[in-house]
């Protein structure tokens, strides 16, 4: 049986001409919508604006004759969509993930500002002291676990609630951060579950009443559906945002034969997102999210004719060895198990599943202890922050590695060198 070959998405140049001017259309009017919203804010000294608590710490200053003032300082994204930061007594309880009406003073701030994010002096009106379904959520996780960090880190990764700071610390020298912020592994796992757990009953009633459908289109449907309402429901990080997107964008290339582990489908992602969510291009997460689909797809470009055994054993290496200049330069911590990562990676294919079904049916702390022991390994981190120009000589290899192998050859050296470099400055 002869096997179809898929084309291309963008065969020429006047396809490149299309996709850009779709793109600079569609920029411009989010950015003429965002515009709008700004000076809608900045109208007047103040406006009341709803808004919602996403994070919260304690911080403290030096004031006149060597006095300290402490105070609390809030992360808060309001229902227009921009994020903001403003302070608060610091007997304000804890209200994260509660709803706000301010009071804010933002009249002096910049496009730039509001597009990015901005402090704002504020005068809290009212407070929705009601628990959202998140909360309700978060709620039942906790009774799950007597572990108080076991819990924080189920809750960050199943409804994104931010964790503390001790242990995002920890999670960063042992290299495993983004296994719990949630992405578009996540999402991959999700789909992976939710196609084998609606396939089978699907296609047992297509064959009996409806044949002439698709079940491929019916399925994804079906998941895309759930996945966009999770998305909403954890607030659209920009991890998981670009997940979606591109989860979208892959099935539309790939019901109509269009190649999907392609350059230029994470080409048509990056512009339709940035075009419709213009303060992407100010998220770190979103970024690091996209090199690492990047280095995903180098990855399969270059060695699709291997077995998926051969995939599966060295893709984990190979993205954290390109990812590990991007955590160097910007999170600047190391530690000798660092590279641990590379097998914790893989086996939390196996962990997210389980810990789903298990939090199902009442048994969540079952790992509690497998968890409780990483958050107390002692790491013997180092502070290692290397100049932003490695980085950029390694942006600069990828992108010839896309049409050279050799210069794909010399970004396995210059990264492995990299490495090495990282393991003798912790020796």
């Amino acid at each position: 049986m002869t096997k179809i070959e898929r084309v291309e998405l963008l065969s020429s140049k006047k396809d490149y001409l299309y996709l850009f001017t779709l793109f600079i259309l569609l920029l411009s009017a989010s950015l003429t919508y965002q515009y709008y919203n700004y000076k809608e804010l900045t109208k007047f000294d103040s406006q009341l604006v709803h808004a919602t608590i996403l994070k919260e710490y304690n911080k403290t200053k030096s004031i006149k004759k060597g006095k300290q003032k402490s105070y609390k300082v809030l992360k808060l994204r309001s229902d227009k969509g921009f994020i903001f930061y403003t302070t608060a007594k610091k007997d304000l309880p804890d209200y994260k993930g509660k709803s706000l009406l301010m009071e804010i003073y933002a009249g002096k701030i910049t496009f730039l500002e509001y597009l990015k994010s901005f402090f704002a002096f504020s005068k809290i009106l009212k407070i929705d002291k009601r628990s959202s379904l998140r909360e309700q959520l978060s709620n039942v996780i906790e009774k799950e676990h007597s572990n108080k960090n076991a819990a924080a880190l189920y809750k960050a990764l199943f409804i994104a609630k931010p964790l503390p700071y001790t242990i995002q610390q920890q999670l960063s020298n042992l290299g495993i951060s983004h296994l719990i912020a949630i992405s578009g592994f996540h999402l991959s796992v999700l789909s992976a579950i939710l196609f084998f757990l609606i396939k089978y009953p699907y296609k047992l009633l297509q064959n009996n009443y409806f044949p002439y459908r698709s079940y491929q289109r019916d399925i994804f449907t079906l998941i895309a559906i759930f996945l966009f309402c999770y998305m909403l429901f954890l607030d659209s990080p920009p991890s998981l945002l670009r997940a979606f997107v591109m989860l979208i964008v892959g099935f539309i290339l790939y019901d109509r034969g269009i190649k999907i582990i392609s350059m230029q489908t994470l080409l048509l992602t990056l512009l339709l997102l940035i075009a419709l969510f213009p303060k992407l291009i100010f998220s770190i997460g979103f970024f690091l999210s996209l090199s690492g689909v990047f280095y995903i797809f180098l990855f399969l470009i270059h060695f699709q004719k291997r077995s998926r055994l051969w995939h599966f054993i060295l893709l984990p290496f190979w993205i954290y060895l390109m990812m590990l200049p991007y955590s160097l330069v910007i999170f600047g911590n190391f530690s000798l198990y660092h590279p641990l990562s590379i097998l914790l990676t893989s086996l939390f294919t196996l962990f997210y599943p389980l810990s789903i079904f298990l939090h199902l049916i009442g048994f969540g702390n079952l790992l509690d202890t497998t968890l409780t022991f990483l958050l107390n390994i002692e790491p013997h981190a180092v502070t290692m922050t290397i100049n932003r120009w490695f980085l950029i000589v390694e942006i600069i290899l990828s992108f010839f590695a896309i049409f050279k192998r050799r210069a794909l050859y010399l970004l396995i050296c210059y990264v492995s060198l990299l490495f090495i470099y990282a393991i003798y400055h912790i020796t």
